[in-house]
């Protein structure tokens, strides 16, 4: 019985995996909102890539909170979504 017990524990439930891919696709959302924004020269473009770089920050940043709550604040595979970020972040270039 603690055999079984132990296999389940290291296997991701389904909840946390529809979770990591939510944030795989608003990672991705938020990548193309930085490649837009780099692209635009109207104003009002420039305003509403601002728009969709903070949404979809503020989904990544939910997404993030969410898992950690769900896996007890366990270390997982997010550090790298933090990274990416903060990497799209520092490449904008705000003119």
């Amino acid at each position: 019985m603690k055999t079984l017990a132990f296999q389940n524990k290291n296997k991701p439930d389904g909840t946390l995996l529809q979770l990591q891919k939510e944030l795989a696709i608003a990672r991705e959302d938020l990548r193309q909102a930085y490649l837009r924004f780099d692209q635009v020269v109207d104003t009002d473009l420039i305003e509403a890539c601002i728009y969709q770089m903070n949404a979809a920050m503020a989904q990544c940043n939910y997404l993030v909170r969410t898992i950690k709550a769900h896996t007890g604040g366990a270390e997982m595979d997010l550090p790298a979504a933090a990274v990416a970020a903060s990497q799209m972040e520092e490449q904008a270039t705000w003119t």
